[in-house]
């Protein structure tokens, strides 16, 4: 898979100052952006968060997922430890895009649940590929990493490609009674590592 470096640039945050990266993924056009802060690459394990875009989330602070909680969360903790790495990759709806997101929305305020309402329209579970991240990390001389994740299929995609997983620290944050079923339906059916915090959709309020 073929992602070029294209620039990098300093962007002032209210945690810090990182470095940001920008990447052309040439075979989709697709604009991917990876922010460090600190030295990563001497060798030891760096936090990490590989971090799929999410609009509405992130950007439109939607209630509907954990996405913009968990994007803050990955920041703050980086800033704090003073060294880290966000893979910021444009996969919006785990890889269906935003009008497609939109449209399972849709399906999902009529009842359907989020692997459902995607497999609806035609499309895998999460069509996500994180095979665009190896040569972003390769070019940051990342080789190990302590992942931010609950999600156990970017743990085996990260060591699939390469680069040790040192250790994996949960990230969660955000559960509220909009989100409760989606949380529910990542730990049930996509086997998202989410523990007793997240996991009881019928206690909406337990956080």
């Amino acid at each position: 898979m073929t992602v070029t470096f294209v620039a990098s640039s300093q962007l002032p945050t209210q945690w810090g100052t990182f470095t940001m990266h920008g990447f052309l993924e040439e075979a989709t056009g697709k604009e991917h952006v990876v922010l460090t802060m600190g030295n990563v690459s001497d060798g030891q394990p760096v936090l990490g968060r590989l971090h799929s875009e999410c609009l509405t989330g992130d950007a439109l602070f939607s209630l509907r997922c954990d996405c913009g909680f968990q994007l803050e969360a990955a920041l703050k903790a980086i800033a704090d430890e003073g060294r880290g790495a966000l893979l910021y990759l444009r996969q919006e709806g785990r890889g269906i895009g935003l009008m497609n997101k939109i449209r399972a929305y849709h399906l999902q305020d009529g009842g359907a649940d989020t692997v459902e309402a995607n497999e609806l329209l035609g499309f895998g579970a999460d069509q996500r590929d994180y095979g665009i991240c190896k040569p972003m990390l390769d070019h940051l001389g990342i080789t190990s990493l302590k992942l931010l994740t609950n999600n156990p299929r970017k743990v085996k995609a990260i060591q699939g490609f390469g680069v040790e997983v040192a250790q994996r620290l949960p990230l969660q944050f955000g559960k509220n009674p909009h989100n409760a079923k989606y949380l529910a339906t990542k730990a049930g059916k996509l086997g998202h590592m989410l523990g007793q915090l997240h996991q009881a959709e019928t206690e909406p309020d337990d956080v």
